[in-house]
C-alpha cells in the first residue's frame, strides 16, 4: 500500500510540476513581441531599432506610427549606456569570446564558448558598433529577459532575436535611450 501511495504522490507531483512549467512558459511568451501603436516613435524612420532601457523594451520601428515591441534584458546598474550604434555584425548560432571588460570582473570565464546551450549569446547575435563591445542577442537564460542584468548588451528571448534578426540589415541604426 505504501508503494502505491508513493507512486501516486510522485505522479501527482510530476503532473503539478509540468502544469506549473507550462503556465510559466505561457506567461513568459505572453509578454513577448507584439505589434503596437507607437506614435512617439514617428520621428524614427522605418527599420530603425529603439531600445528604452527603463522600460526594458526594444522597438523595431515599422513606420506609420507602428512598431514591433519586444521585452529585453538590459545593462545592470552602472553598465547601461545611451546613444546611437549601428548593426555591424550578424551571426547565427555564434561562438562567444567575453570582452576584456567582462574578463576583468569575471576572470574565470573561458576565452571562448562554442555555440550550444551553454553559450550566453543564444540563437543570434546582432553586433553593434563602432566598438563592437555591445550586441543584441538571444540568451540561454530566458528568466533574465525583462531585467537589469547584463554588462550592457541587450538580451532577448531566442524566438524574438530570430524574428528581429530576419528584419535588420548591416548598418541599421540602434538608438538606446533611458
Amino acid at each position: 500500500m505504501n508503494r502505491i501511495n508513493r507512486a501516486i504522490g510522485w505522479r501527482a507531483g510530476l503532473v503539478i510540476a509540468l502544469a506549473a512549467m507550462t503556465v510559466a512558459m505561457a506567461a513568459a511568451r505572453a509578454h513577448a513581441r507584439d505589434y503596437v501603436a507607437a506614435p512617439e516613435l514617428a520621428s524614427y524612420p522605418a527599420g530603425w531599432i529603439v531600445v528604452r532601457t527603463a522600460e526594458r523594451r526594444l522597438y523595431y520601428v515599422a513606420g506609420q506610427g507602428r512598431a514591433i515591441r519586444y521585452p529585453v534584458g538590459v545593462g545592470a546598474a552602472g553598465r547601461q549606456w545611451q546613444g546611437v550604434k549601428y548593426v555591424e555584425e550578424l551571426a547565427v548560432e555564434p561562438a562567444w569570446a567575453p570582452p576584456e571588460s567582462m574578463k576583468r570582473v569575471r576572470p574565470n570565464l573561458p576565452d571562448m564558448i562554442p555555440p550550444g546551450p551553454r553559450n550566453p549569446m543564444g540563437a543570434r547575435v546582432i553586433g553593434l558598433g563602432p566598438g563592437g563591445e555591445y550586441a543584441i542577442h538571444g540568451t540561454n537564460d530566458p528568466s533574465s529577459v525583462g531585467k537589469f542584468v547584463s554588462f550592457g548588451c541587450i538580451r532577448m528571448f531566442n524566438d524574438d532575436v530570430i524574428d528581429l534578426y530576419s528584419r535588420v540589415r548591416m548598418g541599421t541604426p540602434v538608438v538606446v535611450t533611458r
